[in-house]
């Protein structure tokens, strides 16, 4: 297939990305965090939004430099997911008249306590927080705002307005693999044929008190709470869980012969996707790790690509025990020998585990690392786990770089894998 093929090795129209737009807790914008991640800085800091204590996790990869009134987790969410996409249409060259569809990956919503505090005292019911009192205010011109504000697709049905994507907007939720699944849905409406371009944004502003205990209940948060920035240390023998972050992060997808027809720079292109879901168990992995084997060798297979032409791979690497171990296994798998001189990152080692969004931040960031020749590295690895036969990159690499893979596994076993390339051929 030539560089100025139209079509994949399938016959499919070839999916272009011609705008990429991130917020982190590192910075605003693809070149603030990318010159943060190369240079190994960590965005994990103690929390100071809200009070932390009695919490057993205090850290986060927060991004503090945006208020929102209520703070909570539908209004940082829109935020973040607003900022990201206006720097990647603004890139793309794209028009206001955009071409396409909407596909965002949000996080699962509902009241959060401040509200539920709120509207039982409107109830008269304060000192008995319960669902009764919650019903007793839900006819309350104050309950209207806040189902507007807390139902499942308002962010969509916002950011669609604001950068006037055609359609119904596609709101998502498939756990950590969210902002993955959000890129797939848009890479297979355009090889269907039923749109030139869509736009594809995982955010997730979660960082909140219910969220730090409920993952703490699970025993997934690191709580190496006095040192933050060295918290986060996927791969390492001394990981002990994630560290939540929050962002987001937005890719204008199109038709490859509809952005060479309006002169568009395109930035890579999106050669493969592949998904598996595995019932095994709401939170932990498939021991025998067959689900992730099948999302990766599922992406190579559908973007025509050999496992030997992969020059890196973005890993999900959040930093618990578990995952790690999995994520390796599955590699290990696929990749063969290899898997021991293949370099491998993960950037939650410095922004945290994004969740919703983790997939599309991690999206951007492989296209950078195309786009710079330049691995981003996993920091805090000190101490490797002797257990995984990983080629770790602990500092910044310089490499050719022309096709990585991008890992995404989510609780509940929702499993997607990206192949992103700088040519199709």
């Amino acid at each position: 297939m030539s560089a100025s093929s139209t079509r994949d090795a399938k016959g499919r129209p070839l999916v272009a990305v011609t705008g990429l737009g991130i917020v982190s807790s590192l910075g605003c914008g693809a070149t603030d965090t990318w010159q943060a991640l190369t240079e190994g800085r960590s965005g994990i800091r103690t929390i100071s939004r809200f009070p932390i204590d009695g919490l057993r996790t205090s850290i986060a990869g927060t991004v503090d430099a945006f208020e929102t009134d209520p703070l909570c987790a539908p209004l940082l969410s829109e935020r973040f997911a607003e900022v990201a996409a206006e720097e990647a249409v603004t890139q793309s060259g794209i028009g206001d008249d955009f071409p396409g569809a909407l596909f965002i990956a949000v996080p699962p919503v509902e009241l959060e306590w401040p509200q539920r505090q709120a509207l039982a005292e409107a109830s008269g019911d304060n000192e008995d927080i319960t669902y009764r009192s919650l019903l007793k205010a839900a006819a309350s011109r104050r309950f209207d705002a806040w189902h507007d504000l807390f139902i499942f697709g308002t962010v969509a049905d916002r950011i669609s307005d604001r950068f006037g994507t055609r359609g119904s907007p596609i709101s998502l939720s498939t756990a950590c693999s969210s902002g993955a699944t959000a890129i797939q849905l848009g890479v297979e409406a355009i090889r269907r044929g039923e749109m030139k371009a869509a736009l594809c944004i995982g955010t997730d502003g979660s960082v909140n008190p219910e969220s730090l205990i409920r993952f703490s209940l699970l025993s997934a948060l690191s709580t190496q709470n006095e040192t933050p920035e060295t918290a986060s240390k996927p791969f390492s023998k001394n990981r002990d869980g994630f560290v939540m972050g929050e962002g987001a992060a937005a890719l204008v997808l199109e038709d490859a012969e509809a952005a060479r027809a309006r002169g568009a720079r395109i930035l890579g292109y999106v050669l493969g996707c592949g998904e598996k879901g595995d019932g095994f168990h709401r939170t932990r992995s498939s021991p025998n790790g067959e689900p992730i084997i099948a999302a990766i060798r599922a992406a190579l297979d559908d973007a025509d690509t050999a496992p030997e032409a992969i020059d890196t791979i973005n890993a999900h690497g959040t930093s618990t025990p578990e995952n790690d171990k999995m994520e390796a296994m599955g590699c290990t798998a696929v990749f063969g020998e290899r898997i021991a001189s293949l370099p491998i990152s993960s950037n939650k080692s410095m922004i945290g585990h994004t969740l919703t969004a983790a997939g599309a931040i991690e999206a951007v960031v492989s296209l950078l690392t195309i786009q710079h020749g330049r691995i981003p590295p996993t920091i805090n690895h000190l101490m490797p786990d002797p257990s995984l036969t990983l080629d770790v990159v602990s500092t910044a690499r310089d490499a050719r770089v022309s096709r990585v893979l991008s890992n995404s596994f989510g609780f509940g076993g929702q499993n997607t894998c990206l192949v992103f390339a700088d040519e199709p051929a």
